[in-house]
């Protein structure tokens, strides 16, 4: 009998300028809805705390992102030594825009504009609570809508 070998799968890295909000939401996102397709991660260009607001959001809807950390692009706690993704997917077009043509990872990049906690209009509590649902929702559904089949990501390649 032999032993079957483990599936490789496609190592994925999701990108925010801090590392502290969509990207965040995708690696988990991803993490949790195709397990047996990637290896999933999330940096940025430099790093913060993540979203106090967006994990309580997360949490009141059954997702548990306590434990996430931020991460810059030199982190080897938490990412690939090697730096070698598949797939590298920008959350923000500003922070494509700026380090896409300065990667290692050209041919491999995808860009996939999420809402910035800039383009909140919350006047209270309750309102950036529903902005917070909004966000983690367009994530949800791009992930879900472009991941389930790698070939779809490699129609996405955008630099």
């Amino acid at each position: 009998m032999s032993k079957k070998s483990a599936p490789v799968l496609l190592r994925v890295l999701f990108v925010d300028q801090k590392n502290d909000f969509v990207s965040q939401l995708a690696e988990h996102f991803a993490g949790e809805m195709f397990p047996s397709l990637y290896e999933t991660y999330s940096a940025g260009p430099e790093k913060d705390i993540v979203d106090c607001e967006m994990i309580s959001a997360m949490y009141q809807n059954g997702e548990d992102i306590r434990r996430n950390v931020s991460k810059d692009f030199k982190d080897r706690d938490y990412l690939r030594a090697d730096e070698q993704y598949d797939f590298v997917i920008y959350m923000e077009k500003a922070t494509f825009d700026e380090w896409a043509p300065r990667t290692p990872w050209k041919g491999r990049q995808i860009l996939a504009p999420m809402r910035t906690r800039k383009e909140y209009t919350a006047t209270d509590d309750a309102e950036l609570y529903d902005d917070y649902v909004k966000s983690i929702e367009e994530v949800k559904a791009w992930i879900s809508a472009n991941m389930d089949d790698p070939e779809k990501l490699k129609a996405l390649v955008t630099a």
